[in-house]
This record gives C-alpha cells, structure tokens and sequence, in this order.
C-alpha cells in the first residue's frame, strides 16, 4: 500500500491490487477513510468523513492530483 503524500493528519494512499480500477486516492485520517477517482476528481466511497472536511480533502487532491497520477502511473507501469 505505497503512500503517496501526507498532509497534516491525512495520508494518501493506493493498494498495490487497485490496477483493475481508474487511478483513485485513498486518504484516511484516524477511522475515516474515503476513496476518490483522479481525472476528473470524484468521490467514490466515504466512512466518517463530514462534508466540510471532505471538501478540504478535495481541494488537497486538486492541488496534488498531477503528483498523484505520477504515483499511480509509476508504480503501476509495466
């Protein structure tokens, strides 16, 4: 599970076994978790985040979303 970026209490992360699935993000943060598309940024699945936190979030992956495709595109090249 390769960590890409930590912001403040925020770590963004993929699974090694999510190459099925478009590049998404997952960020977690003590139990909540939430998982997002890349391109373009969308919310697919959240526990326990509210929604003004969420929207922090998604301004975090807007602002790292090329340095999270790179990751993705990287550790999934062949």
């Amino acid at each position: 599970m390769p960590t890409v970026f930590r912001f403040g209490p925020y770590r963004f992360f993929f699974y090694s076994a999510d190459r099925a699935e478009p590049p998404h993000i997952h960020v977690v943060r003590d139990n909540r978790v939430a998982k997002f598309w890349l391109d373009p940024v969308w919310l697919v699945g959240n526990h326990g985040f509210a929604l003004p936190e969420l929207n922090r979030i998604v301004a975090l992956i807007r602002d790292n979303a090329a340095l999270f495709l790179k990751a993705w595109y990287d550790f999934f090249a062949d």
